[in-house]
């Protein structure tokens, strides 16, 4: 064994299941979050009476996501493997809480939260990592059928397709489209097939398409995604503003906390519109910084699934894929919401957004890819190559 050799494999004991770069990226994008939820938030805590209000909120939310992390990493992919099933039906059980009297709460026309004390639980994001670990435990026992039986590949979705009608009831279409092009890419990577998947996915679009057309506030959003300017003062006001603040950081901004659209026009500026604020006030240098850290965070999430499937350990790697393409599909929709590139939906941008419910998930999501990383390691030879590092 050579030297660099020795010394990464003590490295790797020191600090068991670390990936720098995915770790380092994580780090990056949670740090910068804090900076910008601060920057987008304090004028709406001084009229409160507290200008740190938020930010108080989002790093308490960060300790929780941390320590779910922390708890999450100690524990064996082999237990998230056995328990899969029963977990996707603690996710069904959790959306219908949202409906029980004196537990559910509603905001803005939508009933996606449950009381849970001083916090709001808001239990969809709970099904992002739960049909992933389904998803992953299905791909493993039903490989063959996926790979070549019609019915093989539509059983999993008769479930998705229950969670997803729960979720359309409350309603929440971003989190549908992010569950449902989740699902629809690990079944692929399973090894459905092509025309199959095609099918599937021209059937989804319809459905969705019908979604919209039956329901008159979905179809303004479309209408105000393909001309906002023409309803500038209306429903096409929120991304109106992000696409002005967008216009006003040009390449490198106009510095941290001096943007005005935060403060008297862009709606929802520490939440879903995030991404605005930062193009506003880092240009186009901080956008495409934080676009590639979301690149090297999907990147290293197939790294980490490809060592997995590598050594023998599919689930595994249909975690790690899964947790990748979640990932890097909500942060696609946010940032297009961002720029003008899709109709608007109530996303949050991963690691960045104040929301505590999503920070959590996305702490756990870091906490499962880095045992699945651990796992890796413990598995390996001693031998050098291309995905030891994985």
């Amino acid at each position: 064994m050579t030297a660099m050799a020795r010394k990464r494999g003590e490295a790797q004991l020191r600090m068991p299941g670390v990936d720098p770069l995915l770790l380092t990226a994580v780090l990056v994008l949670v740090g910068f979050g804090i900076v910008m939820v601060a920057s987008a938030s304090l004028h709406l805590g001084e009229r409160q009476g507290d200008a740190m209000r938020y930010v108080d909120r989002h790093l308490f939310a960060l300790l929780l996501g941390a320590g779910t992390g922390w708890l999450v990493y100690r524990t064996p992919t082999a237990w998230w493997h056995k328990s899969s099933t029963v977990l996707y039906f603690v996710g069904l059980a959790l959306l219908l809480l949202v409906y029980v009297p004196g537990l559910g709460r509603e905001a803005n026309g939508a009933l996606r939260w449950v009381a849970a004390g001083p916090l709001s639980l808001q239990t969809s994001e709970f099904m992002k990592v739960f049909i992933v670990l389904y998803i992953s435990g299905y791909l493993v026992r039903r490989q063959l059928e996926v790979a070549h039986s019609v019915w093989g590949f539509i059983k999993p979705l008769l479930l998705l397709l229950i969670a997803c009608t729960l979720l359309m009831l409350q309603p929440d279409f971003g989190t549908t489209v992010v569950l449902l092009m989740t699902a629809f890419g690990m079944l692929f990577l399973g090894g459905a097939p092509l025309w199959q998947f095609a099918a599937l996915l021209a059937l989804a679009g319809g459905a969705l398409t019908l979604l919209v057309l039956i329901e008159p506030y979905r179809l303004d959003r479309v209408k105000t995604f393909l001309n906002p300017w023409e309803h500038a003062q209306d429903a096409g006001y929120q991304l109106s503003q992000a696409l002005i603040a967008f216009g006003r950081g040009e390449w490198t901004g106009v510095g941290l906390g001096n943007g005005i659209q935060k403060q008297f026009y862009l709606p929802e500026a520490h939440t879903d519109f995030v991404m605005a604020v930062i193009g506003e006030e880092f240009g186009l240098v901080g956008t495409l910084l934080v676009i590639g850290l979301f690149a090297v965070i999907v990147w290293r999430s197939y790294a980490i699934g490809h060592r997995a499937e590598v050594r023998g350990d599919r689930y595994a790697a249909y975690v790690a894929y899964g947790l990748g393409l979640w990932i890097g599909m909500q942060a696609f929709i946010n940032i297009g919401v961002n720029v003008g590139m899709l109709p608007t939906k109530g996303l949050t941008l991963p690691f960045l957004s104040y929301g505590s419910n999503s920070l959590i998930i996305c702490c756990i999501a870091v906490g499962m890819l880095l045992r699945v990383r651990y796992e890796n390691q413990l598995a390996g030879d001693g031998r050098e190559g291309k995905w030891q590092r994985a």
